[in-house]
């Protein structure tokens, strides 16, 4: 397993874009007693060597509850990492492709994780910008090799970026006003103390039913509630994470936005020692950063198209401007997701950082 997490440390040394995963993080991927996904799915991790020395990686995934949910046979493939050689690529694809063979699997498809708070797809393009803490970074030639192996796009995703403005643009404003004053919605600031209870429970709810139509999504349990809870609430910084409640007090929308951690985690090395996590919650401190990652934002589906997402930049753009954030990118969203893309048209946005889901057939028929 040694082998297996620390690849990328070599692999991408001389590339000032990537941000590395917390090793522990790596590790605890694996473990059934550290990971709850591991309760609805398999995982087998793959080291490729040559002359004894590590060449690349992959890790297999059979998810059986995306299966069960969306009929299908599939086995997915992440963390896949490899030099520039076609046959370590093709022995990495088909070590995953066998171990799906073996337990009835019928294609393969990847990057894509456990569930879909996992980082999922392959850079496709702009290589040149710099990598965030919540998606994937690879090299250029990755998706040639894909390509070559007979693979084909599934789904992309695309990462909206956008200057932050120094006024909410009137549209945001005019909607917002219009959902505070018509449907009686309002915007509020979680505490800390919050997180870890109801209202963190009640968001991954929200998110459960939000996000249920999407590609590949399935449902969270309450363990791995719980779990995404325990490792994500000391990161956030509470006056980037807006609520929204309707007049009965019922939570209708979430938006869950920090600093950027990717400097923070260059910084740690992907290590929690010795200095590591001093080094990423140092880091961390929103002062220090002039860039906001718009990590979650789900509504309601029964409140969707009714000045939710208004009342979010209402009161972020503030906040924004206030901590000095100059830019703000979302993470991956569906190209597909007209709606979801749309909002951000006032906000004049640059779609940057395609990434795509690959698939293709392991079995004959």
């Amino acid at each position: 397993m040694t082998h297996f997490v620390k690849f990328t440390e070599s692999h991408y040394a001389c590339c000032p874009q990537f941000v590395p995963d917390m090793e522990q993080g790596v590790r605890d991927f694996f473990d059934p007693e550290k990971n709850p996904n591991l309760e609805c799915a398999d995982v087998q991790p793959f080291v490729a060597y040559r002359n004894s020395v590590p060449v690349g990686r992959i890790a297999g995934i059979i998810n059986h509850k995306a299966n069960e949910k969306w009929n299908t046979r599939n086995v997915r493939f992440c963390l896949i990492e490899f030099v520039d050689d076609i046959e370590v690529s093709k022995a990495l694809i088909e070590a995953v492709a066998q171990w799906g063979r073996e337990h009835g699997m019928e294609r393969i498809q990847g990057p894509m994780g456990i569930i879909d708070f996992d980082k999922e797809g392959m850079l496709v393009e702009d290589f040149d910008m710099n990598g965030s803490a919540s998606s994937i970074y690879n090299f250029d030639y990755y998706p040639r090799h894909l390509e070559a192996l007979g693979f084909q796009k599934e789904v992309d995703w695309v990462q909206v970026r956008i200057a932050i403005p120094k006024e909410v643009p009137a549209r945001y404003a005019r909607v917002a006003q219009y959902a505070r004053e018509q449907i009686g919605l309002r915007v509020r600031k979680v505490k800390r103390s919050e997180v870890g209870g109801e209202i963190g429970h009640k968001a991954f709810k929200l998110f459960n039913a939000a996000y249920s139509p999407l590609f590949g999504f399935s449902e969270l349990s309450d363990r791995q509630i719980e779990h995404l809870l325990h490792v994500y609430a000391p990161l956030l910084y509470m006056p980037m994470v807006p609520i929204v409640e309707n007049q009965d007090g019922e939570l209708v929308g979430v938006a869950i936005t920090l600093p950027s951690m990717a400097d923070a985690l260059r910084r740690a090395h992907g290590r929690l020692w010795p200095m590591g996590w001093a080094r990423l919650l140092d880091g961390l401190k929103w002062h220090r950063s002039d860039t906001a990652e718009m990590l979650l934002v789900a509504v309601r589906p029964d409140y969707q198209g009714m000045g939710v997402n208004a009342l979010f930049f209402d009161d972020l753009i503030p906040v924004y401007n206030q901590c000095g954030i100059k830019w703000a990118e979302t993470g991956p969203q569906l190209e597909n997701n007209v709606r979801e893309l749309n909002q951000w048209k006032p906000l004049h946005p640059q779609i940057v950082k395609r990434r795509r889901c690959y698939t293709k057939e392991i079995v004959n028929k």
